[in-house]
């Protein structure tokens, strides 16, 4: 998932949104945190607000941990030793998604056409 380019993008997302964006528990956010020294979001009062880096890492951890398959040590692991080509493949890998989800809608939108018009 990456985030949208708005004009007015959020500087701070809570921890209930960043988990909503990859379908995560809130608590599997907080041990993440524990696990991988590349997420930092900023506690006031005991609430977690999220920067936009700290989201792209849970993305990252994410696509290691739940895409593809490795455990937390391996996805540290792969994060010390290669996280330029981590990031790269990553980032083709979501824009990959985006472009076969933009074809099935054009897919369905011309399945969709009555050809008898």
């Amino acid at each position: 998932m990456v985030l949208k380019k708005d004009k007015n993008p959020k500087l701070y997302y809570s921890i209930g949104e960043v988990a909503a964006m990859f379908g995560l528990n809130e608590s599997t956010l907080r041990f993440w945190e524990k696990e991988f020294d590349i997420i930092h979001p900023k506690k006031e009062k005991g609430i977690r607000f999220y920067k936009k880096e700290d989201v792209e890492a849970v993305r990252l951890i994410h696509y290691l941990v739940k895409e593809q398959g490795l455990t937390l040590a391996g996805a540290r692991k792969k994060l010390k030793v290669n996280k330029g080509s981590t990031i790269r493949q990553e980032e083709i890998v979501s824009k990959l998604k985006r472009i076969k989800e933009e074809l099935l809608s054009l897919k369905a939108a011309f399945d969709a056409l009555d050809p008898s018009e």
